[in-house]
């Protein structure tokens, strides 16, 4: 078994215990947090942070967490939301005036929110640079059309919807999205957490270690602009960009304690009812990009059966909300699988486990 540093509530024994057999077997550097009514349970680390194993993880290892961005984005729309500033009900062009363009008129925030708002892509070629272009990205898709009436179909808006949703924090409050983030969010909760990661912080992070093959994505009508490659991750210029959808940095312990805002009745950020909002199905169906059935709420994956909130990130970290048992579970790793070449039980192991905590 790989050796764990950090803390745990005897309760959830069993985490540590699978965090060890995982780092033992497919991971080579990960840390797990478990926030229980807003307060660390679980707080723990292990393995290395290159994939040569010479470099320890340590307490404040960061990665790039890709996907889970996104419930970071989301995060700051439920707390514009929940002050009255942001209408999820609203036309998008109420905020962002241009993008009516194309007659995108009846597109709704909401719609941005939930992977419905027919802009999966950019109809465009773009590069990976073009993302670092903030003005250049979100006017492409200010002057493209939608793919589908919103709010019908959905089709996972792997990047786009950091932008989106982005430049409508950025006409709402003047601010960028990782800047409102760094305000509102991550400095009231001292959180370390990073959406466009300053230099000082380099040191400190492990590089994501993509998969064996490349990521087979599945069929669809749906052609991903930009095609993106794990190791743009590693580079300068991915860290520096803002990209809301996908480059975060942080660890377990920085994503369960934002996310638990959510968990916790709202922790000074979010009204009860603000956290409620999260819940509220936008969509229910097949996803068109994803080919598999969803659900979707305002920004977050919802699971059937159970008040739930949740999202991962590719090659496989996860955040998972329960608003019911109060918890929220953060999975972060370095080495990335492909879920469909190669079966990646990571993540859902470490949220079995700590179901295990709350129910004893």
């Amino acid at each position: 078994m790989a050796e764990i540093h950090g803390s745990c509530d005897d309760r959830f024994a069993e985490v540590r215990e699978t965090l060890a057999a995982s780092l033992a077997d497919n991971d080579v550097g990960a840390s797990v947090a478990v926030y229980v009514d807003g307060e660390p349970v679980v707080d723990i680390w292990g393995g290395h942070a290159d994939a040569a194993r010479t470099v320890p993880w340590g307490r404040d290892t960061i990665t790039n967490v890709w996907s889970i961005t996104k419930t970071m984005t989301a995060l700051c729309a439920l707390i514009l939301i929940d002050r009255g500033e942001l209408d999820p009900a609203a036309p998008v062009a109420r905020y962002w005036p241009e993008f009516a363009q194309a007659g995108k008129e009846a597109v709704e925030v909401r719609h941005i929110l939930s992977h419905t708002a027919g802009l999966p892509t950019w109809d465009i070629p773009m590069t990976a640079e073009d993302l670092y272009d903030w003005e250049k990205a979100t006017a492409l898709l200010a002057g493209q059309p939608s793919r589908w009436k919103p709010g019908t179909e959905a089709g996972y808006h792997v990047v786009t919807q950091g932008h989106l949703v982005g430049e409508v924090v950025r006409r709402i409050t003047g601010r960028t999205l990782g800047t409102f983030f760094a305000e509102e969010v991550a400095r009231p909760l001292n959180a370390d957490f990073h959406i466009g990661l300053p230099a000082e912080h380099d040191r400190r992070v492990a590089p994501v270690i993509p998969p064996a093959v490349p990521t087979e994505l599945p069929p669809s009508d749906i052609v991903f602009s930009p095609e993106l490659r794990a190791e743009e991750a590693n580079t300068e210029a991915w860290r520096r960009a803002e990209i809301p959808a996908g480059n975060g940095h942080g660890n377990a312990r920085s994503v369960a304690a934002v996310q638990s805002v959510l968990t916790s009745g709202g922790a000074r950020l979010l009204s009860p009812e603000g956290c409620e909002r999260a819940l509220e199905e936008q969509f229910a169906g097949t996803d068109r990009f994803l080919g598999m059935e969803m659900r979707y709420g305002l920004g977050y994956g919802l699971q059937p059966a159970q008040r739930v909130c949740f999202w991962g990130g590719w090659g496989g970290s996860l955040v998972w909300n329960d608003l019911d048992t109060r918890m929220t579970v953060a999975y972060v790793m370095n080495r990335m699988l492909d879920q469909r070449t190669q079966g990646d039980d990571r993540a859902f192991s470490i949220v079995t486990a700590a179901y295990t905590g709350v129910t004893t």
